[in-house]
Parts: structure tokens; sequence; C-alpha cells
């Protein structure tokens, strides 16, 4: 039986850490204890959906400055460091990945996630939500205007804090095909003291992670520009958690 849909290929997984890495101490619970099992055909729902061509995405999804704006007194701006975060989506030949669905989320300027979860001191900006989304472009492109989220504890060891990052989802041309990742900002003296990248042992596949100050795209007295390109396959691929 034939598909109108084209095959997916097999990741190279020699590039991804060992699953079970204790120094990075979630992984020693969600590590898998048995053989993965492979399934040799996806279905049609899997293959072909869903299609984002029609998704309509509001005046401000992108936009983390603005939506999730309070109302009343608390009204106003997010707290930090204002920030455009853009790149462009392209496959293993450089090709642009047009119309695919690229949602970020991130905790807020100190360091806080809206989540219940979270259980770190700083406090909740009341205009921040934290959570974006965005369809690329003709040429792959996206774009976020936000803030630059701060650094945290979290209960891994001692003194452990993660970098500044941005979890970044690109959904592509299906549901199968959806990969995520985190973006690190240039020049953040915490990104190799962190137990999460410091599973990944090949310095190249950091360097996929981190985005690069662009000062051509900064607004002067507004915001600074990070670059970050999303590679979804091939030598040059970003790094994608699995």
């Amino acid at each position: 039986m034939s598909h109108k849909y084209p095959s997916f290929l097999s990741r190279d997984r020699t590039w991804q850490p060992e699953p079970y890495t204790p120094g990075y101490k979630t992984s020693v619970a969600r590590s898998p204890r048995q053989a993965l099992i492979s399934l040799q055909r996806a279905s049609d729902s899997e293959r072909s959906g869903p299609v984002f061509d029609g998704l309509e995405i509001g005046q401000y999804d992108n936009d983390l400055l603005m939506n999730f704006r309070a109302e009343g007194e608390q009204a106003g701006l997010p707290i930090g460091e204002r920030i455009l975060m853009h790149g462009q989506v392209i496959d293993q030949f450089g090709k642009p990945v047009p119309n695919t669905l690229v949602e970020m989320w991130q905790a807020n300027a100190g360091g806080k996630y809206r989540h219940k979860k979270d259980g770190y001191l700083a406090p909740l900006d009341p205009n921040f939500g934290g959570v974006g989304r965005c369809i690329t472009d003709a040429e792959g492109r996206y774009r976020f205007r936000t803030v630059r989220p701060g650094p945290y504890p979290w209960p891994n060891g001692v003194n452990t804090w993660r970098p500044a990052h941005i979890h970044v989802s690109v959904m592509g041309p299906s549901i199968s095909t959806r990969l995520i990742t985190q973006m690190y900002f240039e020049g953040d003296p915490l990104i190799p003291l962190c137990p999460i990248v410091q599973v990944l042992k090949d310095p190249e596949a950091v360097e996929t992670m981190i985005a690069r100050l662009d000062m051509t795209r900064s607004k002067p007295m507004d915001c600074l520009a990070y670059r970050f390109d999303i590679v979804v396959r091939g030598a040059l691929q970003t790094y994608f958690e699995e």
C-alpha cells in the first residue's frame, strides 16, 4: 500500500547523549529500562497533520510584551530587558521551512515560570505570561518580542542553576515531526556549568542552541536582538530534546 506522504528517516542517535546521565538527576527516573520499540508505520493522521495554513494567529501571539497585560492598577509592560528573538527555520539543505508553527515558553525576567509547580522565590510578573507562537513566513522566518528570562536555581545539586533560556517547539509538516529545543544566550557564563547542558559531549551540539547577539536588528532605546536559526535535520541540525 502506497502513501502520498513521504517516509520518515531515522534520526542519528549517535549524536544524542546517553539517556541515563546521573549528573542530571531527572534522567535517572526518565531514562528507559527496556529496549526501544520501532514503530514501522505511522498513521495517516500522524503523517498529514495538523496543517497550519489556515491557522489564525492573534495580533499579539508573538508579542510577549503585550499578550498577557494585566488590567486595572497593575496594568503595564513586563519588567526586564526587552529583546527581539528571531531566526529562520531551514532544512538540511538550507531550504526554508514555511508555514510551520513555532511555539516558545520561558520564565520571566526574575527566573520564575507561571506554573503552579514552580517553587522559586522570585515573584510572578502580573504583565507577563511567558508563552508565544507564530507561523513562519515564506522564507521560514519567525520573530518574538519578549524579555530576556532570568536564570534560576533548581534542586539538582547543592547550588545548581539553569542558564537563561527559552524553550522552542517547531511543529514541522505533521504531529510526528514536532521538535523541541532550548535557546541559550551568547556569552552566558552559566551555560557550561549547567548539568543539563553537560550531558552533551559534543561542543558543536551546544553551539547549535546558542543565540547570537544581532546588533543589526537591535532597536536603539528599545531592545537588543538575538538571532536563533533552527536547522531541523542534517549535519548542522539544531540539537533537539529526545
